[in-house]
């Protein structure tokens, strides 16, 4: 048998150059994958990339730069952490995908999906302006920077709007430079509704509100909070990404909050996010004190509102104010991508099987079903830049609870709540599912009115179910 000719063989030349900058930006040393395929075999978005995510890894480790900056893969990225959380090597695959984007644009790459692109620089460009998120202006901007799009969706808009779902007056908010101390007791929590909570997701924040009461939970919203940053800042200006929730904590800390509990779930992770990094990057820490003129005590717990609930009020004391048992009410729980992952950041310790909500409905009276979805993403920002992938990744999660007997879903975040619900009517479903945030049942369990947990705002009507139920009047 005669040898090959190794001298005559295709040279492979490995470039590190792009590998080297992801080290020195994210710290993640992108050779310690070796191809467990984890990060694709888990990712829901997998059946929309070009190249899945293990691939982009190998690109990285040999220099094919043009696979990894060309692709649509680290554009289409949810960012729902599931990859980051699986890894057996810790790598942060997910932060990868988004270093990939902003790479690709200072190379002068023209983005391969300009949606996000476009959704990206409105949503910041929103936030320079007012502080907070204002939802109809993005939309509008989204809309004139995407003519093709212009009037896609406007079903859905017409809907919000007769609902009253959208906000039509900005608010502009600035920080205080020095927030004064509000001398509250231990027991307040402050109150961080987020943006969508003051718009689009109305019916969260009554509801959130009027349970917290009936709990005889304390809870005050500071005064001038401004917008976390969302995924759009995480993507596009790890920055910007850092210094909008460390303005908040510097506020809360200020405010003398001990704990500030979040119902947006992308809020609650970007502000534990912002946490973790101060905490595991001394240099990161001294730039933003700079910065902002401010050294962190870091004295303020972030929870979820699952989470504040769970822990201040508890199993015992929501069925001792229930007065209408959800009896009979087939419930399955949805957490979504971020009030678990990943853990190292959120220090969750059942990432992929939380219970804490089903704990408090099963309290409530409600029959809580089991079903495998609780955290599988539903699609996320997407819902604005690529609808169909929502309807694809959203209805799946209603087939499989209804599949599950489930009557109704639950769920705790405002985005996951409109490509859930508000999207619902868009999907091909035999039949609709309603959708409904957990401080809404928990409000019905205590005998509220429907107009006090906003029943009237959710687009997929809840009201024959809950009559069917003798629930409401």
């Amino acid at each position: 048998m005669e040898k090959e000719d190794l001298t005559t063989a295709p040279i492979v030349e490995i470039r590190p150059h792009l590998a080297q900058r992801v080290e020195r930006e994210l710290g993640q040393n992108v050779y310690l994958c070796y191809q467990c395929v984890k990060c694709t075999s888990g990712c829901p978005m997998s059946d929309f990339f070009d190249w899945q995510p293990n691939q982009i890894m190998r690109a990285l480790q040999l220099g094919q730069e043009d696979i990894a900056l060309q692709s649509v893969t680290p554009w289409l990225c949810a960012a729902c952490q599931t990859c980051s959380t699986r890894c057996p090597q810790g790598l942060d695959i997910n932060g990868i995908m988004e270093f990939l984007t902003r790479e690709a644009i200072a190379q002068g790459i023209k983005p391969k999906v300009p949606e996000v692109a476009i959704f990206n620089r409105a949503f910041l460009r929103q936030l320079r302006i007012w502080g907070r998120l204002y939802e109809p202006g993005l939309m509008v901007e989204m809309k004139l920077s995407n003519l093709g799009g212009l009037f896609d969706d406007l079903d859905l808009y017409v809907r919000m709007l007769r609902k009253r779902k959208v906000g039509f007056f900005p608010k502009m908010v600035r920080p205080p430079r020095r927030a004064r101390s509000r001398n509250v007791s231990a027991q307040t929590i402050a109150y961080y509704p987020g943006c969508s909570l003051e718009s689009s997701a109305k019916e969260f924040d009554r509801s959130a509100r009027a349970v917290c009461e009936s709990l005889e939970m304390k809870i005050l919203e500071p005064e001038g909070w401004i917008c976390c940053g969302s995924s759009a800042a995480h993507r596009a200006d790890p920055q910007v990404a850092l210094s909008l929730p460390l303005q908040n904590l510097k506020l809360f800390e200020q405010s003398g909050f001990t704990e500030v509990t979040m119902p947006c779930a992308a809020c609650y992770n970007r502000h534990q996010a912002a946490l973790y990094e101060i905490r595991h990057h001394p240099q990161k820490r001294q730039a933003m004190e700079s910065a902002l003129e401010y050294q962190f005590q870091d004295t303020v717990k972030v929870t979820t509102l699952v989470e504040a609930i769970y822990n201040h009020a508890g199993k015992t004391k929501v069925a001792e104010r229930t007065l209408k048992p959800l009896n009979g009410l087939r419930v399955a729980c949805y957490y979504g991508c971020l009030m678990t992952r990943p853990p190292a950041v959120t220090g969750v310790a059942r990432v992929e099987n939380p219970t804490e909500m089903e704990s408090l409905l099963a309290a409530a009276g409600a029959e809580v079903v089991d079903w495998s979805y609780k955290t599988t993403c539903c699609g996320a920002a997407h819902s604005l830049t690529r609808p169909e992938i929502v309807w694809k990744l959203s209805s799946r999660l209603i087939i499989e609870a209804q599949k599950a007997s489930a009557d109704v879903l639950a769920v705790a975040c405002p985005l996951c709540h409109t490509n859930l619900d508000a999207r619902q009517f868009q999907m091909d479903l035999e039949k609709p599912l309603p959708v409904l945030y957990f401080t809404q049942l928990l409000g019905i369990a205590f005998g509220l009115s429907p107009s006090q947990v906003g029943l009237e705002k959710n687009l997929t009507d809840p009201f024959s179910l809950l009559r069917s139920k003798g629930l409401i009047g």
